[in-house]
């Protein structure tokens, strides 16, 4: 019973360490000038889930450990689901415990932005892609090594892309 209560007391607190439910007027406003890919948000409306909207436009999160890659090691990249950009590489995620893909670090090639998030009286910093500037999660400062930075990203807000023979870089 007392290890139920704790496991639970667990799961409450990983889901508010990146959790975030709707678009908040706490956030650094954006530039969106540099943006590469821009459309009105009935335009994105079009484009995406219902998921995906909530969570890349209107900021929202998925619940804790339902994501279909927190607990996924295919060997590739994490693209936005949004725009398509190259996030994440899949040798850089990690199992962190949070229920939410993990990663250390962001790919070379990427275009993540971050920004000053102070909603539901916290103070994080949000990941979001800077070709569309969709919402994409938030990052710690408790990862490993080499980086100690955790990247607690949605699944909704990337799209995996496999790594075959043909795409590994020689």
């Amino acid at each position: 019973m007392r290890y139920s209560a704790i496991f639970i007391l667990g799961l409450m607190i990983a889901q508010t360490a990146c959790t975030q439910t709707s678009h908040n007027s706490n956030s650094e406003k954006m530039d969106t000038s540099e943006l590469k890919v821009k459309k009105t948000e009935e335009e994105w409306k079009q484009a995406l889930t219902p998921a995906q909207f909530n969570i890349l436009r209107m900021k929202g999160t998925e619940r804790a450990f339902t994501g279909k890659y927190y607990n996924f090691f295919g060997k590739g990249e994490y693209h936005c689901a949004a725009c398509g950009s190259k996030l994440f590489n899949s040798d850089t995620k990690f199992e962190s415990g949070c229920g939410w893909p993990s990663f250390y670090e962001q790919d070379k090639d990427a275009n993540v932005k971050l920004h000053k998030d102070s909603s539901f009286g916290m103070v994080r910093t949000e990941v979001t892609c800077g070709t569309c500037g969709s919402h994409l999660g938030h990052v710690f400062d408790d990862g490993p090594a080499p980086t100690g930075k955790r990247y607690c990203i949605n699944s909704e807000s990337i799209k995996f892309v496999e790594k075959t023979d043909s795409t590994i870089k020689k």
